[in-house]
Order: structure tokens, then sequence, then C-alpha cells
């Protein structure tokens, strides 16, 4: 484990993110440095095929348990 120094602002801006999404600060800066880790790795994934992929891995169950209504016309 290491520091990591970053500007005062982003620190800001990671602390911000992190009560909206109830995670710790340093897991959301984790987070952000995974994705765009990812994210420049993977050019022509968009965050959600990123997410849909990472969750996969992780063997977490994406399809609904009872089927989705169809909209009506």
């Amino acid at each position: 484990m290491g520091i990591v120094k970053i500007d005062d602002d982003l620190h800001e801006e990671v602390r911000k993110a992190s009560t909206v999404l109830c995670r710790s600060i340093n897991a959301q800066a984790e987070y952000w440095m995974k994705i765009g880790m990812l994210a420049e790795a993977n050019p022509t994934l968009s965050l959600n095929d990123i997410l849909r992929i990472q969750l996969k891995m992780a063997s977490v169950k994406l399809e609904p348990e009872t089927p989705q209504l169809e909209p009506t016309p």
C-alpha cells in the first residue's frame, strides 16, 4: 500500500462523490482509478459495458428474478 498525492480540488470531488455513493474517500478514489485504467485499456467499451463485465467476473447475477413486463404501445 502506498500514498498517492492528488490535487486538493480533485480530493474534494472524490469526497463529495464518496458521500453520495456511500463509499469511503479511499474506496471512491480506488474505484475511479480502476474504472479509468479499464477504460484506457478498452477504449471501445462504455462505462456500462465495463461495469457489466466486472460484475459478471465477480459472479453477480444480473438477470432479474421475474420477467419484466413489456411496455404497452
